[in-house]
């Protein structure tokens, strides 16, 4: 029998969650779509949301979050940018890592090495947006082409402006759910 433990709601609603599965819950501010409120047991941070903010019908380069119940898969960190302690397994983010974002590709919403010839998206990057991505499960098992792909918890920028459609919080958030997060942990986005 699991054990289950009561979490409120900012708007008064009432979840249960297995103590030992705790889960990522996502919901957006009222006064801001896209910008949120991520919540794992006790503890509520801020996250940025896609600049369409929460939607039901995720497309690619609608700039929305999807509404969905999705898994951590996997984890990759940038190296000499943080220090990891993590259950999660992480791979490091190398100069030529990229992730196919182009629907008609063979490899689309997966991993590729750089150089490639379809459309895609560098996971190298400058900023320090990408030092420490968790991916989740969004489309990835079926795949459905242009649905959606990169879909990821990664760090915000400076006033978590908006995201291409992932999560986003800032290093010492993300610092703190590393040391909680596993493999097949759900993040829900919530309305």
């Amino acid at each position: 029998m699991q054990s289950y433990s009561k979490i409120r709601y900012r708007k008064g609603i009432r979840a249960n969650f297995p103590r030992h599965g705790l889960v990522i819950a996502v919901r957006p501010r009222p006064d801001h779509r896209s910008q949120g409120l991520l919540t794992v047991g006790a503890r509520t941070m801020r996250c940025a949301l896609g600049r369409s903010g929460i939607a039901a019908l995720k497309r690619e380069g609608d700039g929305a979050t999807p509404l969905a119940s999705m898994r951590v898969v996997a984890g990759y960190y940038r190296p000499g940018r943080t220090h990891l302690k993590t259950l999660l397994p992480m791979k490091p983010i190398r100069r030529d890592l990229g992730w196919c974002d182009l629907p008609s590709d063979r490899n689309y919403n997966r991993p590729v090495r750089l150089p490639y010839g379809g459309s895609h998206e560098g996971m190298y990057r400058k900023d320090h947006l990408y030092d420490v991505v968790l991916v989740l499960d969004w489309n990835l098992r079926p795949r459905t082409r242009g649905k959606g792909s990169a879909i990821f918890l990664h760090l915000a920028r400076p006033g978590y402006t908006p995201t291409e459609g992932c999560v986003a919080v800032s290093a010492r958030d993300m610092a703190w759910l590393l040391g909680r997060v596993k493999r097949g942990m759900k993040v829900r986005v919530l309305r």
